[in-house]
């Protein structure tokens, strides 16, 4: 496969993304390079659900791999919201951040703990199959922003192993550890795998 559509107008994502799978795909899509847009209604109560739709959706309207992903921030102390929800949490980042730290107010820190989860789904349009994998990364939500890099949450998301939040990390150090990049490396691992390679599959 040369050619792979990331079904995302989030820049960041993109080049998360594309930092893991450079040598797995030749050319990158996004969303913003084409001119229609297929609107796809989010509208599963789970992450595997909405990445799989997203994948197949846009995968069969352009006739290209398509790589779809669903995450979400899950905060304990909040029964596990904002979760599906977490990019709908408000009109932009900052409106996120401050909600989440408003309904986080006078939690204590060891109460904060929380957990990114990310499924990304590859849909093969020529094989009509959809293959999907997981990511998962554990922390806490600070009591105010850290750092200037990543997206999203990332200002808020301490990791106890690194002793950083995650928007203190570079590209390099953050795909070494984040929710999405397993999933990706999952995904790298069974396209390079002998499963994956074998005839049956590829003449599909």
């Amino acid at each position: 496969m040369k050619d792979v559509i990331v079904a995302t107008e989030n820049q960041g994502k993109l080049e998360e993304i594309r930092a893991l799978l450079g040598d797995t795909f030749e050319k990158f899509h996004s969303l913003k390079d084409f001119a229609e847009k297929v609107p796809v209604e989010e509208d599963s109560p789970l992450y595997v659900g909405n990445a799989m739709k997203k994948a197949r959706k846009i995968g069969d309207r352009f006739g290209l791999p398509t790589l779809a992903d669903d995450s979400g921030l899950e905060v304990e102390a909040l029964q596990g919201r904002p979760g599906v929800y977490s990019s709908r949490y408000g009109r932009n980042d900052e409106e996120r951040i401050s909600r989440l730290l408003i309904e986080l107010n006078d939690i204590p820190w060891d109460d904060r703990r929380a957990a990114f989860k990310a499924y990304i789904a590859l849909y093969l349009p020529g094989r009509d199959r959809c293959y999907v994998f997981y990511g998962r990364l554990g922390g806490y939500i600070g009591f105010e922003k850290h750092g200037t890099g990543g997206f999203g949450y990332d200002p808020l998301f301490y990791v106890p192993s690194l002793r950083r939040y995650l928007a203190e990390l570079n590209l390099e150090e953050k795909n070494l550890i984040s929710h999405r990049s397993q999933a990706v490396i999952a995904l790298r691992d069974f396209l390079n795998s002998a499963f994956y390679r074998k005839p049956s599959l590829l003449n599909l």
